[in-house]
């Protein structure tokens, strides 16, 4: 991973949402299996600390290795989007097997679209989803506010 000069510009927005997990490698491996991320950061500072993005804005999930006292439970959840419905299939299945689903797929149709709740190593809830259109509104507000 590459050295970065602190000259560069700083981030400006959402950048992040952190979690505290009790093994970083497992809850790594969750990630990439089950959300299409990858490591972009790893350090040791007073614990365990890694960054991973997906690559498709510059907004990463950090993962801070530690004891979990809360976890993104109920509805409360990191949301990933799919290609298909039969990507989120493919994932309830895989989730299932291994005892990792918590609820869905379920069809809400639009706005939410298809989706499904997976539980992380730790218990932290992650939405798998197709159809939400989360760029558009997010597009469709920059052009009101620039008129």
């Amino acid at each position: 991973m590459a050295t970065r000069s602190p000259e560069r510009r700083a981030d400006v927005g959402a950048t992040h949402v952190a979690l505290v997990v009790s093994d970083v490698d497992a809850s790594v491996a969750f990630y990439e299996r089950f959300a299409g991320m990858q490591v972009v950061h790893r350090r040791r500072d007073a614990s365990e600390v890694v960054w991973l993005s997906d690559l498709t804005r510059p907004f990463v999930i950090v993962l801070i290795e530690g004891k979990v006292d809360t976890r993104l439970g109920g509805f409360c959840h990191l949301g990933v989007g799919c290609a298909s419905r039969e990507e989120v299939d493919r994932l309830c299945a895989e989730a299932k097997r291994e005892d990792r689903l918590a609820l869905g797929p379920v069809d809400s149709g639009y706005p939410v679209g298809y989706w499904a709740f997976l539980r992380d190593p730790d218990g932290h809830n992650l939405e798998i989803s197709h159809g939400q259109e989360v760029g558009f509104a997010v597009a469709e507000a920059r052009r009101e506010e620039a008129r």
